[in-house]
């Protein structure tokens, strides 16, 4: 396991606490900043051959490079105009202390445009709350902050997180591309967090997940990213889609790198009173669960999900060929596992509380530039394919707990719950696995050809957590897939060994083509 020991890069570090600031020829090279990890970062930072200011600087230099010209990514709403100087304080506290600050210290962040930042707007992708400014920063971004991380920037998503297809909305012109094939789609809706994540635009990423949007993402361009178990992870300050089903967590290029996020933002929050089991449910440190030891663990294959109709044929190979992956490192694959009635228990578990849930959220800003939906459905600034879903969303009546459809999708959700956890318990396996998605990434535009969306499925009704891992590629090797990991509450620890083992025996992650290291 690569888990790097604070203890004694803090006593060495120690040895540089009054030296001078690595001058910029220093920098490690922009070929060592791609793929760079958390733990390379801080190792560098500790041996005085990088800062956090260098850090920074080159990724504001890929963004600048990258995002609204050449490949032309457009993940990016906004760079924090503070970054620097967060920097430069990091960077000075490390040459007075000989520490770092925490175990987030310099790490630059792309953080999705619904995540309430005190210091800049959010604007949950829509040009209706492009200049709303949050009273402080969301319980995540708080947390990130406090273990010493830099907000570099905001990133696009999908308008108000409505849509898991496509990242597109009215507060910047245009998609996010896909920078493994520019004509094809990140999906939705944290596909900012994703291109920029994958593109190597920042070091890691936050997004959030109603139904798909940080694993879908994730899984379209080669990342990891998890969906942790509903009340494990704070939703205060997130511009709510469905409360009940939004988390928000990580999107990075590995594990490990999600872990350590992990490790920072899951736990009890006064402001969410969902998460308050948290603190009593996680371990001391989820880094310990980065084994490479799977050996008897019992998985069930979730064909019911991956083997539809309308499945493509190379990702089945490749979910297939990881299924053999998972043999070798010494788990029991189960392949006739199968959920019971699962097609009747699938049906009627909606409850559309967006117009509740959104105008709950207006009301916490200390000047919101709209009070409801009706007047944001009013205002002219939805994008066009965007604002059929306001106006449907208009309909919702009551509030969660008094509206019918509401009542009745609590009860339906129980339901699947049982009906899994009895699958789970018959056939005696720890996890699930299937396809993050049963499709590669569509063109652009394309909303016809069949989709393979596989993450509203099992995770967001049931409460469970979900992550997905590199799978592997499809179309000659262009195109990214996702394997996704799913367990029963509270069993993170367990899905992340797997992901781990899986991904440390495959290594399917690589940077994409489009975004080359600089020429310096």
């Amino acid at each position: 396991m690569a888990r790097l020991d604070f203890l004694t890069l803090t006593l060495s570090a120690a040895l540089l606490a009054s030296a001078p600031a690595p001058a910029p020829a220093q920098l490690l090279g922009e070929t060592q900043l791609i793929e760079m990890t958390i733990a390379e970062a801080h190792r560098a930072m500790l041996e005085g051959t990088l800062t956090a200011r260098q850090l920074t600087k080159a990724y504001l230099e890929r963004i600048e490079a990258y995002d609204k010209q050449g490949p032309t990514l457009n993940a990016i709403i906004m760079v924090n105009p503070a970054a620097l100087d967060r920097a430069d304080a990091l960077d000075a506290e490390l040459r007075r202390t000989g520490r770092l600050s925490g175990a987030l210290h310099g790490i630059p962040f792309i953080v999705k445009d619904n995540y309430d930042t005190g210091d800049m707007p959010t604007s949950g992708g829509s040009a209706t709350l492009a200049e709303s400014r949050p009273a402080d920063d969301a319980y995540q971004v708080r947390k990130i902050r406090d273990a010493g991380a830099i907000v570099l920037a905001k990133s696009n998503l999908a308008e108000f997180a409505f849509t898991a297809m496509e990242t597109v909305g009215s507060r910047i012109p245009g998609w996010t591309f896909n920078p493994y094939a520019l004509n094809r789609v990140t999906a939705g809706s944290s596909g900012g967090t994703a291109a920029a994540v994958a593109a190597n635009l920042g070091l890691v990423g936050l997004g959030t997940d109603t139904g798909n949007s940080i694993r879908g993402p994730s899984a379209h361009n080669a990342l990891v990213g998890i969906r942790s178990t509903q009340g494990l992870t704070s939703r205060d300050g997130i511009i709510p889609l469905f409360a009940h089903r939004d988390i928000g967590g990580p999107m990075t290029r590995t594990v490990e790198d999600a872990v350590r996020i992990f490790d920072v933002i899951a736990g009890s929050d006064p402001a969410d009173p969902v998460t308050a089991e948290a603190d009593g449910r996680r371990p001391s440190s989820y880094l310990d669960a980065l084994s490479l030891d799977i050996r008897g663990m019992r998985i069930g294959v979730a064909g019911q999900i991956a083997y539809t109709e309308s499945a493509d044929p190379e990702i089945l190979e490749q979910f297939e060929e990881a299924l053999t992956d998972l043999e070798a490192l010494g788990a029991v694959v189960v392949r006739d596992f199968e959920i019971a009635d699962f097609d009747t228990l699938r049906r009627g578990l909606g409850c559309s509380r967006f117009r509740y849930d959104i105008e709950q959220y207006l009301v916490t800003l200390p000047d919101p530039p709209y009070r409801t939906l009706q007047d944001i459905s009013e205002s002219g600034d939805v994008y066009r394919t965007v604002m059929p879903t306001v106006l449907r969303f208009l309909d919702f009546e009551g509030t969660p707990d008094t509206n019918e459809d509401c009542i009745r999708g609590r009860a339906n959700e129980e339901r699947l719950r049982q009906g899994v956890r009895e699958a789970m318990a018959g056939h005696d396996v720890v996890a699930l696995v299937y396809p993050t998605w049963n499709n590669p990434p569509r063109l652009v535009g394309d909303m016809e050809s069949p989709h393979g969306n596989n993450s509203p499925i099992l995770s967001p009704p049931t409460g469970f957590p979900s992550l997905t891992v590199p799978m592997g590629w499809v179309r000659r090797g262009t195109l990214p897939a996702g394997l996704q990991i799913y367990g029963d509450a509270w069993s993170e620890e367990t899905l992340i060994r797997i992901a781990y083992a899986y991904e440390q025996a495959t290594l399917h992650r690589k940077p994409p083509p489009t975004t080359p290291p600089l020429q310096r």
